[in-house]
């Protein structure tokens, strides 16, 4: 490589071999791993004693043992002595360099590693994005760096170049000659969860051919702490399925998302962080039986020791969802702890929390039956329309297969709320807060033209789920606005499809694969040869977006935005269509569900090989995590299904490719491979539900009968 043959000064050696010695902790990722792949690896205690034992020719790592609390020492005479004995040394976050200025320790925030060399080879090329977890750097001046530190957008690679200002050199050679710079730590790659693991099996290479440019580097290779359960071809066990659906359910208690009794401490501590994002109960603190909740999930920010914060929220959504899983592996797994839970979590929501209290529990206001989407003490009181309906079928799935209908008014109390905040033609303003009912009461939104309101979103990402509800409630009890406003909804949808629909956050995979659960349960209800062209219709995009491997490519609009704008909102995890990540939050999770909801509904072939493929990819994917042990058995947000490795953007506010997410992701997912290993479906465990039998009572409180005059007004451009 050309840039490792500039410095003529060096003397190459032929006769004696090569040796690396380290000046770091034997524990040190770096050292273990040269130490494995084969290299003559040898160990001091202080950066002096490694160069007084070096022979001309070999190589010196001096590791940065204390980061980041404490920038290595390496005194001058060090530097002066390797530069005598001709020596050549890597240095990590030192605290002197000679003739350098070196700036205090900075954090990074959003930047992540690029590549501004060819030093590493075509493997490893210009522009390459790669991620240095939690780094803190030292902002230092460098001529011609092979990485540096800014942020851009990309997915792999920095599509729009470097920024002009904010450019931090994070490995370089120092004009003396004989030193390799990084200003951060680089050998924590493994504990610090480096990514993607195949681009730092190319730094490390270039790194010791540096130090002894005539030696033989073996590849380097190592077992990350957090990977995949299986491989892409691996052959799956027997029961590949069953421990899946038991990892996946365990998970709420060993990655600590139920609350304890004893961490209200906690609880209180977590208002006073931001976003409440903050430190994640200990490992060894006693996991919760759902009594008190559940929380949201891990954010993607991962810590310099590998670890990542939580987000404590306790959200009515990510409950419910979390019930149904557990409830779903109790029945299938006969697993009686996680009914347990199941339980508990029920009530929680529906009771023993603020989240259909208050307001919510008041007949006489707008909010009765709503579930706020966090407990109170987390936020202010906001009813989402699309959070509200996935809450109401993990509530419906959990009490049905625990047998316990005593819940099903404030379920359907739930579901009517809702509804009746929907407009004539079946669209619903996406979020309403409390303080909104003071302006317009629920009549106003049930009554409110939809082509006159600007709160309109023909988005199935707010709407779907809602009308999946709907459709599911009318089959049990043939309350006829239940369908005629959703027929109308869906009917409107279709006539847009596929250039018409509003695309949240530039998803637009995420659109359709939400709208194939109500489109499958309307031919439930109405088996037409329309219905089941609109089902086509959707299903064909999604199964054109399905990668060999069972994952649903993610697909957006337009390429992802300026390098300054990486970070400041809702996104993609893919900078262009193309790039070979998909979206375990917003896509994957919900086309899991409703290509298996589909296949059961039409007994089509190809609807049921892609949901067989999709249950494949889930199994494989999940994470197994030796530390930190919290993540074993969760699923994170984005997986890179080509290079088989949890990589995409992480610039989504904390939702980046390695967030979990209690219900939205963990919940489906478990659910769905638990209804597969049932050899069922939702529509079918659920069609026995008793939910009709006090249907009649609760509707008339919240939807009398004077306002069921109808009042839909058809677009004139859609048949009647």
């Amino acid at each position: 490589m050309a840039c490792l043959l500039g410095w003529a000064w060096v003397v190459s050696i032929t006769t004696a071999r090569a040796d690396w010695i380290f000046a770091g902790h034997e524990t040190n990722d770096l050292y273990q791993t040269a130490k494995a792949s084969g290299l003559a690896t040898r160990r001091a205690d202080t950066p002096a004693a490694a160069v007084a034992q070096a022979k001309a020719g070999d190589g010196i790592l001096i590791l940065a043992d204390d980061y980041p609390a404490r920038q290595t020492p390496v005194p001058d005479e060090v530097y002066q002595s390797a530069a005598a004995k001709k020596l050549r040394l890597y240095v990590e976050y030192p605290a002197t360099l000679p003739g350098t200025k070196i700036g205090a320790p900075r954090k990074m925030e959003w930047e992540r590693a690029v590549v501004t060399s060819v030093a590493f080879g075509p493997t490893l090329a210009k522009m390459r994005i790669l991620m240095i977890q939690d780094c803190t750097y030292l902002p230092i001046a460098a001529n011609h760096p092979h990485l540096v530190l800014a942020r851009v957008a990309g997915f792999d690679v920095a599509k729009l170049g470097l920024p002009a200002t904010n450019v931090w050199p994070i490995l370089f050679e120092h004009p003396q000659g004989n030193l390799l710079v990084s200003t951060t730590r680089l050998s924590q790659f493994i504990a610090g969860r480096y990514a993607p693991n195949d681009a730092w099996c190319s730094v490390w290479p270039m790194v010791f051919k540096w130090l002894c440019p005539d030696a033989t580097i073996p590849p380097f290779k190592w077992t990350p702490p957090v990977r995949p359960m299986y491989g892409k071809s691996a052959q799956l066990p027997p029961d590949a399925l069953t421990q899946a659906v038991r990892r996946g359910s365990d998970w709420y208690a060993k990655g600590r998302l139920l609350i304890h009794r004893d961490w209200q401490q906690q609880m209180k501590e977590a208002a006073s962080f931001n976003d409440r994002t903050g430190q994640c109960p200990a490992p060894d603190a006693p996991p919760g039986d759902g009594t008190y909740g559940l929380l949201e999930g891990y954010s993607s920010r991962i810590s310099a020791s590998g670890t990542q914060p939580m987000r404590w929220f306790l959200r009515a959504d990510c409950n419910s969802e979390g019930a149904m899983a557990l409830a779903l592996n109790a029945v299938a797994n006969h697993d009686t702890q996680s009914g347990k839970i199941a339980a508990n979590l029920v009530a929680f929501v529906l009771k023993n929390s603020s989240l259909q209290q208050g307001p919510a529990a008041d007949p006489a206001n707008s909010a009765y039956g709503l579930l706020d989407w966090n407990t109170r003490e987390s936020g202010s009181q906001v009813y989402y329309g699309d959070d509200n309906a996935r809450a109401t079928l993990g509530l419906l799935m959990a009490t049905t297969v625990l047998k316990d209908d005593s819940w099903n008014d404030a379920i359907v109390r739930c579901m009517l709320g809702n509804f009746r905040t929907t407009g004539p033609e079946g669209f619903r303003n996406p979020r309403i807060d409390s303080p909104d009912f003071n302006t317009h009461d629920w009549k106003w939104y049930w009554e409110q033209s939809d082509g006159r309101w600007s709160g309109i979103k023909y988005s199935p990402h707010y709407q779907a789920f809602q009308w999946a509800v709907n459709l599911w409630l009318y089959d049990k009890t043939r309350f006829e606005p239940l369908l005629v406003r959703t027929k109308s909804a869906i009917r409107e949808m279709m006539r847009r499809f596929p250039d018409g629909w509003d695309c949240e956050a530039n998803r637009q995979d995420s659109e359709r694969a939400r709208m194939l659960l109500p489109l499958a349960w309307l031919i439930r209800i109405e088996d037409t040869p329309e219905h089941r062209t609109w089902l086509k219709q959707v299903a064909s995009y999604v199964l054109a977006a399905q990668d060999e491997s069972g994952a649903i490519r993610q697909i957006v609009n337009h390429a992802g935005g300026s390098n300054e704008s990486y970070g400041t909102g809702e996104c993609p995890l893919v900078f262009e269509s193309g790039d070979p990540a998909t979206d375990l939050l917003y896509t994957s999770n919900f086309a899991f569900l409703g290509l298996h909801e589909a296949a059961a509904a039409t007994g089509d072939a190809a609807l049921k090989s892609a949901a067989d493929r999709i249950a494949d990819f889930m199994i494989r994917i999940q994470v197994r995590s030796d530390q930190p042990a919290v993540l074993d058995g969760a699923w994170f947000r984005g997986f890179d299904f080509s290079r088989w490795d949890y990589w995409a953007s992480n610039a989504d506010i904390g939702w980046g490719v390695w967030a979990t997410e209690s219900g939205w992701t963990q919940g489906w997912i478990t659910s769905m491979l638990a209804l597969r290993q049932m050899k069922t479906s939702y529509w079918d465990l659920t069609k026995k539900n008793g939910i009709a039998k006090n249907f009649a009572a609760v509707r008339k409180t919240l939807l009398p009968d004077d306002m069921l005059v109808a009042r839909i007004q058809v677009n004139p451009q859609v048949e009647k």
